[in-house]
C-alpha cells in the first residue's frame, strides 16, 4: 500500500501552539464554539449534561459577571463542561430579541396594563396601571403639549410688517451728562 503523504509548502510558517492557531473570538463567541462543542461530545457518546447546584450557581455568578462588566473576558477553561453548558443556555435566552418589532412589545405592555387595571383589587393598584398606561407613547394622557405654527409670507409681505412695526416705536433721546467727582461730594 502506498503512503499519501500531502503537499506541505515549506514557506508557510505554521503556529508554536494551538491557541496560537484559533481565531480571535469575543466571549459570546468563544462561549458558543464551547457549548457546541459540548453537545457535539455529549451527543455523540450518548452522556448527557446535567449541572448540578454548584455549576448552576457558578453559571449565575458568571452571567451576572458578564452582565455588570460586559468588557470583561473570562477564562471559560476554568469552569466545567456543565457550567458553560448552562451559562451558554441563560446567555442563549436572554441575548436575543422577544419580539421582531417593538411596536409588538408596545401592544403587548399596553394589553397587560389593561389587564392589570381590570384585574386590580384596590384602587391604588388601578391608578398605579393607569398612570404607566397614559405614560405610554402615543397615549400620553399626561403629556403637556406646544404647538408651534410656521406661517411661509411672501418677502414683500414680511417687509411690510416690519416696517409697520418699526414705525410703531417711540424714538426718545435721552442724553445722560455725566457727574464728576467733585460734584458728587
Amino acid at each position: 500500500m502506498d503512503m499519501l503523504v500531502p503537499d506541505i509548502e515549506e514557506s508557510v510558517p505554521l503556529p508554536a501552539s494551538m491557541a496560537e492557531a484559533l481565531p480571535d473570538l469575543s466571549p459570546a463567541d468563544e462561549l458558543q464554539m464551547r457549548a457546541n462543542t459540548i453537545k457535539f461530545f455529549s451527543d455523540l457518546t450518548g452522556q448527557p449534561i446535567v449541572p448540578n447546584e454548584a455549576d448552576a450557581e457558578s453559571a449565575v455568578s458568571l452571567a451576572r459577571e458578564m452582565v455588570e462588566n460586559p468588557t470583561v473576558r473570562p477564562d471559560f477553561t476554568q469552569y466545567p463542561n456543565e457550567t458553560i453548558a448552562l451559562y451558554a443556555g441563560l446567555a442563549a435566552r436572554y441575548n436575543h430579541m422577544i419580539v421582531k418589532e417593538l411596536s409588538d412589545l408596545k401592544l403587548y405592555v399596553v394589553n397587560k396594563l389593561f389587564e392589570s387595571v381590570e384585574a386590580a383589587d384596590d384602587v391604588k393598584t388601578r391608578i398605579q396601571a393607569l398612570k404607566a398606561l397614559g405614560e405610554v407613547d402615543g397615549i400620553d394622557a399626561f403629556k403637556k403639549r406646544s404647538e408651534v405654527t410656521h406661517v411661509i409670507k411672501p418677502l414683500e409681505e414680511v417687509e411690510k410688517e416690519l416696517l409697520s412695526v418699526l414705525e410703531g416705536i417711540e424714538y426718545k433721546v435721552v442724553s445722560e451728562t455725566p457727574v464728576s467727582n467733585a460734584e458728587s461730594h
